[in-house]
């Protein structure tokens, strides 16, 4: 690599860090690319020399930044015939790596509308398919409605885990714990006593219709 080069490179690079920095801190929608130029050391028009468009600069940074990180495997979840077992290695899987990212992880879900659009369609498809991954090993009558799709969908979630974890200071594994339960709980029939219980001060007889 000749010194153009490498002098081509490391401004390149420059940009890209500078733009991850910022993603972490002020978040996608508030990141100007003046404020990326300032980070970086460079100029407007050098920034836009390299990438053209958000959508560039946005996968160059998300490449950076996961190539950090220790991502989800689904594929080690997958090795789990039992859907409790496998989905109890997924959310394990997926908290950790909630854990470590918190940071830009929150910024870039505050601000998912702003981002650029086949990036916002990979988030809801990355999502998709960890539900698909899931709810695969229950069976069609454990499957059947919506039940368990939700609470596989909302177990899964980046905003669960950290309502739990860290606005409510659970531990990983006791979040874990708590959705393998809400889980179970959505393939188990309710009782006919729990069916047929009403909430306190409700005091409607059978079949008879609040106004």
């Amino acid at each position: 690599m000749t010194r153009r080069s490498e002098a081509v490179e490391d401004t390149r690079q420059r940009i890209i860090e500078a733009t991850v920095t910022l993603h972490g801190t002020v978040g996608p929608a508030a990141t100007t690319v003046m404020g990326i130029a300032e980070q970086a050391g460079v100029t407007r028009a050098t920034v836009y020399r390299h990438f053209p468009d958000d959508a560039t600069l946005f996968q160059a940074c998300s490449s950076h930044w996961l190539a950090q990180q220790l991502p989800p495997n689904p594929n080690e979840w997958l090795r789990h015939g039992d859907p409790f077992e496998r989905l109890r290695a997924a959310l394990t899987d997926l908290y950790r790596f909630y854990r470590a990212g918190e940071s830009m992880l929150r910024r870039i879900y505050e601000d998912k509308q702003s981002l650029p659009e086949e990036h916002r369609r990979g988030l809801d498809a990355r999502h998709e398919y960890f539900c698909e991954a899931l709810l695969a090993a229950f069976s069609a009558t454990q499957k059947r409605g919506h039940v368990l799709r939700a609470a596989i969908g909302h177990a899964v979630d980046f905003w669960t885990w950290r309502s739990l974890c860290v606005q409510n200071g659970l531990e990983d594994q006791d979040a874990v714990t708590l959705m393998v339960q809400l889980a179970a709980a959505a393939v188990t029939p309710p009782s006919p006593a729990v069916r047929s219980k009403r909430p306190p001060g409700d005091e409607r007889g059978p079949g008879r219709r609040g106004r």
